[in-house]
């Protein structure tokens, strides 16, 4: 299994990334993607430039496919999962791990390689990706010395973990699955929600209404709470408190510019949960379908 090659789902900002750094480290590696991504990468590679990791250009296989009996590393969004599980049914990987926010993905993932070891993980770093057009290579930016993966404990002996281990990325066990995704999905919730609903950055975010702040947090963590991950308001205001002050979540870039984004993946994820769970949660509804609203305006 260990001789297995790695297929990268997703070669977006995090995906490229550690592609470009699971090749550097020796590892044989093919990003798949759409037609014209994946062309573009054939023929170019990607560049990178990490503050932490320095800069090189990765020359990367790039298909539209899976290679049968990958170990297949899921970096897609939200609106991607569908099509990343058509290609995990096609290819019979050996081994899934999925970087993606929320916790609802993982049941098609699953359903769609029931033969591979299948397992929800996160990843914490700031990146971006420009776009892979033109006439030369996209160019993956990592910006700080921040880039901490975090797998379940039963993923820890994984083929897949030991080569993202190699990246020189922090590679972290969190215990259950559940509570290695729900851990990240409660701050993520809060981050995104506060600075998408305010535009600004999390410090004045989370002043701005002290009445809502404490709605959403606390409701937050009551399903987080439920879902096997014990938390408080006062902890995720905490978590909060501690990011540089002009920290925003990345969806409040997509909803400015008319995209849904991840909305429904982080918020409406957190509300069905709590709908499950008999949870009240008035402040989170209205601010999720508040946002909504806005989309497209």
């Amino acid at each position: 299994m260990s001789d297995a090659p790695v297929a990268v789902v997703g070669p977006g900002a995090i995906g490229g990334l550690m592609a470009a750094l699971m090749q550097r480290a020796g590892h044989d590696v093919t990003v798949v993607a759409r037609e014209r991504t994946a062309a573009h990468i054939a023929e170019h590679g990607l560049d990178v430039v990490s503050d932490l990791f320095g800069s090189w250009h990765a020359p990367l296989a790039a298909s539209t496919t899976v290679p049968p009996g990958a170990r297949v590393l899921v970096a897609v969004k939200s609106d991607g999962v569908a099509a990343a599980a058509d290609l995990l049914r096609a290819a019979d990987p050996v081994e899934v791990i999925a970087l993606l926010n929320g916790v609802e993905h993982m049941v098609p993932l699953r359903a769609a390689a029931p033969g591979a070891a299948v397992f929800g993980a996160t990843i914490a770093g700031q990146t971006r990706r420009t776009p892979a057009e033109g006439p030369g290579p996209a160019t993956v930016t990592h910006s700080f010395d921040l880039l901490t993966v975090v797998v379940p404990d039963a993923a820890a002996d994984l083929g897949l973990t030991a080569a993202l281990r190699d990246t020189g990325a922090v590679l972290q066990t969190g215990g259950t699955e559940a509570e290695v995704l729900w851990k990240k999905l409660r701050f993520l919730a809060a981050l995104s929600l506060l600075t998408s609903t305010w535009k600004t950055g999390i410090a004045d975010a989370l002043d701005r209404d002290p009445a809502l702040t404490a709605g959403l947090l606390d409701e937050i963590a009551a399903v987080a709470s439920a879902e096997g991950v014990p938390s408080t308001g006062a902890d995720l205001r905490g978590l909060l408190a501690g990011m540089p002050p002009l920290t925003v979540g990345s969806l409040e870039a997509d909803l400015s510019a008319g995209r849904p984004g991840e909305l429904d993946a982080i918020g409406g994820a957190i509300l069905r949960a709590g709908a499950r769970r008999g949870i009240v949660m008035p402040v989170l509804t209205a601010t999720v379908d508040k946002l909504a609203a806005s989309v497209g305006r």
